[in-house]
């Protein structure tokens, strides 16, 4: 039976935040060198859908039919329109992974059975990629050649940025900063050949950058939906120090890591690589959560937090990785109050 839903509660309210992540999720794929990382360039193709997904489950659980019928319409277009650039098969592969993620994340939130958003999130990507895998094997589309149309599309994209990035070094300013600077032709050819590696790296653990986009994607949809229905799905997003999941998850990036290290297990290496990637992710943003426990609350903090991502990104990701698995046993903001001041 579907959860019950409270028509009459008040909308969860403070729209800035949700504007500033709504207005990242949708400029970040055209920074360069991104759009390699992210799998799905065109990110309106996950989250319009998945906010229609909500809207629908808040309908069939009490909530008005107009903002569903508004939301699957916008779903709808969004979807039967093609992306011009890239690949035609990539293009498709991308619209039918978000109608999958979608419908999942609906069904479970009919469902009722998981509390928080995170618990909701997880089971939709885990049925949604079944799914995706099931009709691969029913439509007997070789693996190869999905494998294939992935790397094509991220090769393209990482063709361009080295395109852009040798345009660079190549225009008369460039080129007078690197008669200036002996060590700057070699800072060019070196940064040149990881932009080359960059599509194959992100190949092989597409599955796992699929995932994070996807649960981003979710808990915007999520966010937005509770701002503009009084029906409510489930418990609003937890602010970032309060963010923790179930501890048992470590056992993937156990799983993970194992399989990438031991020898015996090289064929699984793949596999392995995805998980760390994955939990990974969830594990430095635990770690984010633990820091921001212990930090004074206020859009100065977030802007200094941000900058230092800019500059040390790789540095404060392997401590927020520390910090996330050593939240696991150590609980650092159960063991401590959070200052006030």
């Amino acid at each position: 039976m579907p959860e019950a839903t409270e028509p009459q509660a008040p909308r969860e309210r403070g729209w800035r935040g949700i504007l500033l992540a709504l207005a990242a999720f949708l400029i970040v794929p055209a920074l360069p060198l991104l759009p390699t990382l992210l799998p799905v360039e065109r990110t309106l193709v996950l989250l319009v859908p998945a906010v229609a997904a909500c809207a629908l489950a808040a309908w069939i659980g009490g909530g008005r039919l107009s903002v569903a019928v508004v939301w699957t319409a916008l779903a709808a277009l969004v979807l039967a329109t093609r992306q011009a650039p890239g690949s035609p098969g990539f293009d498709a592969l991308a619209r039918g992974w978000a109608l999958l993620l979608a419908a999942a994340f609906g069904f479970v939130c009919l469902l009722g059975r998981k509390p928080r958003f995170l618990a909701r999130a997880l089971a939709a990507f885990g049925i949604a990629l079944a799914l995706g895998v099931a009709t691969i094997a029913i439509t007997r589309t070789s693996p190869a050649r999905v494998i294939n149309v992935v790397g094509t599309e991220l090769s393209s994209r990482g063709a361009e940025d080295l395109a852009r990035w040798e345009r660079t070094w190549s225009e008369p300013q460039g080129r007078q900063r690197r008669a200036e600077d002996p060590r700057a032709d070699s800072l060019v050819t070196v940064i040149g050949e990881r932009i080359a590696t960059l599509p194959a790296a992100s190949t092989t653990v597409f599955p796992a950058l699929l995932g994070i986009e996807s649960l981003i994607a979710l808990a915007l949809a999520w966010a937005i939906f509770h701002r503009i229905s009084r029906v409510r799905l489930g418990a609003p997003l937890a602010p970032l120090r309060d963010f923790r999941f179930n501890d048992q998850l470590v056992w993937g990036l156990v799983a993970g890591l194992t399989m990438v290290l031991l020898p015996s297990l090289a064929a699984l290496r793949g596999l392995g690589a995805n998980l760390l990637v994955f939990f990974g992710a969830l594990y430095v943003l635990r770690g984010a959560g633990v820091v921001a426990f212990f930090m004074a609350p206020g859009w100065a903090t977030g802007l200094a937090l941000a900058v230092c991502a800019l500059l040390f990104g790789p540095f404060l990701a392997v401590g927020a990785l520390g910090l996330g698995l050593g939240d696991t046993w150590l609980d650092w903001r159960t063991r401590r109050a959070r200052p006030t001041t």
